[in-house]
């Protein structure tokens, strides 16, 4: 017999292995920098980011998850574990306590996680509710627009604009040039248009506010030239003062539904029934437990305008 054919013979094809004998999946793809050279140096001063060190710390953050928490249900790919160490500025135990809190967030509230893909939230896309401008500002924040008016509470819950709001959040930190917090950092929130109660709101509950985040509020009410002192009239669209023609609510859309895929495997994979690392982790401050909304709250009619 030959060298070839005795090879054969002893060698078991991959659909005659039991299950517990499958080789294990490939792993993923390595990691390629997509930084422009000015990022990497941002990078370097102000998240003690180390192009020379980062895939050593990447395997150590993986390390450590892989020993700490053997059943946390995760991705374990550079890109994706990167993220965390960049959000916490690449301190290994902070950013595993954020990995374990931002799996723990997805566990603890199924009414925005389950079957979270862009599809789902259609009505909200079509609705105007939210979109992101098609430029960035000075510093290279993408702008997220929120049009709350656009909500009809009678056509579906608020966890749906919550749903679509994480996608499009989700969606914005592949790119890695975002990829400071959440990991994302929100940089400012300007509110235009807001009615007179809504002031009165915001100076309540202010003093409870972190103080950095308290400062990234913005109210300028229907004073669009003070608007204009933070966000240039060029990337705003015309309904803001701007010079960046009409409001378009629709090419965002078709970016989100064209990544469902992506979102189909990230986020609508069955989870084990038990996950031992996990803790229960409350709902965000603010919203009550059956995501209902004061009527006075949903009677807001401002339009916001987040740059991360």
């Amino acid at each position: 017999m030959s060298e070839e054919s005795d090879s054969l013979r002893t060698t078991p094809s991959a659909a005659s292995l039991s299950e517990n004998e499958l080789p294990p999946p490939p792993e993923p793809p390595g990691y390629v920098c997509s930084l422009t050279e000015e990022l990497v140096t941002k990078a370097r001063e102000e998240l003690q980011e180390k192009p020379e060190w980062r895939l050593r710390d990447v395997q150590a953050l993986r390390d450590m998850v892989r020993k700490e928490c053997p059943h946390l249900r995760t991705s374990l790919d550079d890109a994706f574990l990167l993220r965390f160490l960049r959000a916490r500025k690449f301190d290994y135990d902070r950013a595993l306590q954020l990995l374990i809190k931002y799996h723990s967030c997805r566990r603890s509230w199924p009414e925005v996680f389950t079957n979270l893909r862009p599809s789902a939230v259609r009505d909200v896309l079509a609705s105007g509710f939210l979109t992101v401008l098609p430029a960035t500002d000075p510093r290279g924040c993408h702008i997220l627009c929120l049009r709350p008016d656009r909500w009809v509470p009678s056509s579906y819950p608020i966890t749906e604009n919550i749903r679509a709001i994480y996608l499009t959040l989700e969606k914005l930190i592949q790119a890695e040039e975002t990829q400071d917090g959440f990991p994302i950092r929100i940089k400012a929130v300007h509110v235009v248009n807001e009615p007179r109660i809504f002031k009165g709101i915001f100076a309540i509950i202010k003093p409870f506010l972190k103080e950095k985040i308290a400062n990234r509020f913005f109210l300028h009410g229907s004073d669009l030239n003070s608007l204009h002192t933070s966000l240039p009239r060029s990337i705003l669209p015309k309904e803001y003062g701007g010079t960046g023609g009409e409001l378009d609510m629709t090419t965002w859309s078709e970016v989100l539904l064209a990544s469902e895929e992506d979102f189909v495997r990230e986020f609508c994979q069955p989870v084990p029934a038990c996950d031992s690392i996990l803790g229960e982790v409350p709902l965000p401050e603010g919203l009550p437990s059956d995501a209902q909304c004061d009527d006075s709250l949903r009677a807001v009619k401002s339009q916001l305008y987040s740059c991360y």
